[in-house]
């Protein structure tokens, strides 16, 4: 599978092109579109230059891999140092210049019960601001922890981003696959094969419909 995003369609919300973004996967664009993913544990860095109009999202799932040399590219998309290597790496071939890169960063919560015990999404988050601060990365904008899986949709022309905390329970469904996986390979790099099932521990009829941008 190729690490860059191919699910296009229209959103009918937004009036525009869309591009969805599934763990271990990232676009980068000059178009004006939108980029949406659904962040559980995982972590989405939306990076752009303004002056140049480009910008672009990955969403990785872990910071590190273990054992880097053994993986392909999508596979390694996985992993948030590969991620941002390729998002990064991908905005200057396409004209963006380190100085104005600004970067909006999402994601990073525990949104199953006992998935605290692994601190996958405080990993991640602290991950992302360390590696962006390194990079000399400017972040105008971030919504990392927490205990809700998160809707994000990025507008690369513009830099804007709404942001939906999702409250139901069909909505935390959503990433508690991708939490399975999550869990599957951080005990497989630790040398353990028990794997525990997590309840989402989202109530049924709790719903939130907020929606706010940043």
């Amino acid at each position: 599978m190729e690490p860059v995003a191919s699910r296009h369609y229209f959103d009918r919300e937004f009036n525009i092109s869309a591009v969805k973004l599934l763990p271990g996967e990232y676009y980068v664009t000059s178009r004006d579109m939108v980029l949406t993913t659904v962040l559980g544990s995982c972590v989405s860095a939306c990076v752009r230059d303004s002056i140049a109009g480009i910008g672009g999202m990955n969403h990785f799932m872990l910071p590190e891999d273990a054992d880097p040399a053994s993986r392909d590219a999508a596979a390694a998309m996985r992993y948030g140092v590969y991620a941002m290597e390729m998002l990064l790496n991908e905005l200057f071939k396409a004209g963006a210049r380190r100085e104005r890169l600004e970067a909006k960063v999402f994601g990073g919560g525990a949104v199953l019960a006992n998935m605290t015990m692994l601190n996958i999404g405080d990993r991640n988050a602290d991950f992302v601001l360390r590696y962006l601060q390194t990079e000399q990365v400017r972040i105008t904008a971030q919504d990392l922890r927490g205990s809700l899986p998160r809707r994000i949709n990025y507008f690369p022309m513009t830099g804007r981003v709404t942001l939906r905390k999702l409250r139901r329970q069909d909505d935390a469904l959503l990433v508690q696959h991708d939490e399975q996986e999550l869990v599957q390979a951080l005990l497989k790099q630790r040398g353990c094969n028990k794997v525990a099932l997590f309840d989402t521990g989202v109530p049924r009829n709790d719903v939130n419909k907020s929606t706010w941008a940043v």
